[in-house]
C-alpha cells in the first residue's frame, strides 16, 4: 500500500468545507458561499449577455444606413464577442458551484446549455442580414460575414458545455469516494490532471514534473478543474485494502 504523505506542495482549497453532498446522499447541495458565488456568476453573465444584445440591435440598424460604416460594425461584433465568451465562461462556472437535477430534461439543457442558445441569438441574425443586406457590396459582405460568422463559432464553442454537471452526478461521485475512503469526502488533483486521486502519492500525481497537488472535495475537483472521473489505480487499490470486488 502507498504511504499516504507526499513530499509535494500540497494546497487544501476546501479549508471552510464550502461544498458537500446533501445527507441522504443522493442529491446534491452546495453550500450557501458556492450558491452565492453561482448566483453572483450568474447575474453577471446575465448583464454582459443583455449588453452584447443590445449592441446586436445597435448594429443591426447600422446595417441599414449608406454607406455602411464597416469599422464600427467590426468593433461592434468584436466587442460582443467578448461580452459573450466572458458570460459563456461565468454561467459555466456558475453551474458547477450550483449544478441543476437531471429530473427536469429541459431546465437541464437550458441551463448547461444557455450560453450557446445566446450565442446563436446574438450573433446568428446578424450573419443573416450581413448576407442579405442589398446596400452593401459582395466585398463588404465577404469581410464582414465572414468575421460575424467566425464570432458566432467562437462564441457557440466557448457557451456549449461538454460534459454537463448535475446534481445527481455529484451526490454519486461523492458516495463512491466516501464509500472507498472511510467516509471522507477527500480526493487530490493537479493543475494539467483529467481525474482526481484518492492518495495524494499516487504515481500519476505524485512523479518529478508535479510540483503542486490540490486537496478538496469532488465538488472541489469539479468546480475549479471540471474534473469528474476518479483515478482507477487509485480506486483500485481502495478497494483491494476493503476487500471489495
Amino acid at each position: 500500500m502507498e504511504n499516504n504523505k507526499s513530499s509535494k506542495k500540497i494546497t487544501n482549497v476546501n479549508a471552510d468545507n464550502s461544498v458537500s453532498a446533501s445527507s441522504d446522499g443522493n442529491v446534491f447541495t452546495p453550500s450557501k458561499e458556492s450558491a452565492g458565488k453561482a448566483k453572483q456568476f450568474r447575474v453577471i453573465s446575465i448583464i454582459l449577455w443583455a449588453v452584447a444584445i443590445g449592441l446586436e440591435i445597435f448594429g443591426i440598424l447600422k446595417l441599414r444606413e449608406v454607406p455602411i460604416n464597416m469599422t464600427l460594425l467590426i468593433g461592434l461584433i468584436i466587442g460582443m464577442l467578448a461580452l459573450v465568451v466572458v458570460a459563456n465562461i461565468l454561467w459555466k462556472k456558475a453551474n458547477r458551484l450550483d449544478p441543476a437535477s437531471e429530473k427536469d430534461k429541459t431546465k437541464f439543457f437550458i441551463q448547461n446549455q444557455l450560453g450557446v442558445i445566446i450565442s446563436v441569438i446574438a450573433f446568428l441574425p446578424m450573419v443573416v442580414l450581413i448576407f442579405s443586406n442589398k446596400n452593401m457590396t459582395a466585398k463588404q459582405k465577404g469581410i464582414l460575414g465572414t468575421i460575424a460568422g467566425a464570432a458566432l463559432v467562437i462564441a457557440g464553442l466557448t457557451g456549449t458545455d461538454f460534459n454537463p454537471p448535475s446534481q445527481e452526478q455529484y451526490a454519486e461521485q461523492t458516495k463512491q469516494v466516501e464509500l472507498l475512503n472511510d467516509g471522507v469526502n477527500n480526493v487530490y488533483w493537479t493543475k494539467s490532471g483529467k481525474s482526481y486521486h484518492l492518495y495524494q502519492t499516487c504515481g500519476y500525481i505524485n512523479g518529478e514534473r508535479t510540483k503542486e497537488i490540490f486537496q478538496g472535495t469532488v465538488a472541489n475537483a469539479r468546480e475549479l478543474k471540471n474534473i469528474s472521473d476518479i483515478c482507477d489505480r487509485c480506486a483500485n487499490q481502495a478497494k483491494k485494502a476493503k476487500g471489495i470486488e
